[in-house]
């Protein structure tokens, strides 16, 4: 707001703080996402169930997770550490980011045991990459919308963000360093 005095302007600012729900300002920001592409593909064979329909496989402790090839949906579920509200559910589709759920039971108990996969491997199945680092930490990943999750035993976040529509004002991501600064 502007204030004007014959020969002297002052400006006043108003600043408005806003929460979300289940956030605060002291809550870091969820790391990026591990580069699961670049992990090792493996063949999906020993992680085929539900009659060629899903791969499944194990998480940390307790966890299964699963792509499904008819729909190209992927999740975990089971005790998510650090999950919000007591989530034991963590899933998404082939559009748009994962989201977090509750659940009854454990949905994926159809996938019957399940192994877990190699450290620094993957699995993908259309635009959906799965893969699994030294820490036996599943990182989930979208390629089409560049969104996932990661359920690890240091906890399990989503990464929502689209870095090709989440930008400042002004950057072009097709010209790096444009405008220049």
């Amino acid at each position: 707001m502007f204030l004007k005095w014959p020969g002297l302007t002052v400006v006043t600012t108003v600043i408005c703080v806003a929460s979300l729900p289940g956030v605060s300002a002291a809550d870091p920001p969820p790391p990026p996402l591990p580069d699961v592409v670049g992990f090792t593909p493996i063949s999906p064979v020993d992680y085929t169930v539900m009659d060629g329909n899903w791969y499944a496989w194990a998480g940390p402790d307790g966890i299964t997770c699963v792509i499904n090839r008819q729909t190209v949906g992927y999740g975990c579920s089971g005790p998510l550490p650090g999950a919000p509200d007591g989530a034991n559910l963590v899933s998404g589709g082939l559009a748009g980011p994962p989201t977090f759920a509750t659940t009854d039971r454990p949905i994926f108990a159809a996938a019957g045991e399940v192994k877990p996969l190699p450290a620094n491997t993957r699995l993908s199945f259309r635009d959906i990459s799965c893969g699994a680092d030294e820490a036996g930490a599943v990182t989930c990943v979208n390629l089409r919308d560049q969104v996932g999750f990661t359920v690890g035993p240091a906890g399990t976040f989503i990464d929502a963000v689209n870095p090709l529509t989440a930008r400042p004002e002004g950057v072009n991501p097709y010209l790096p360093g444009f405008p220049p600064g």
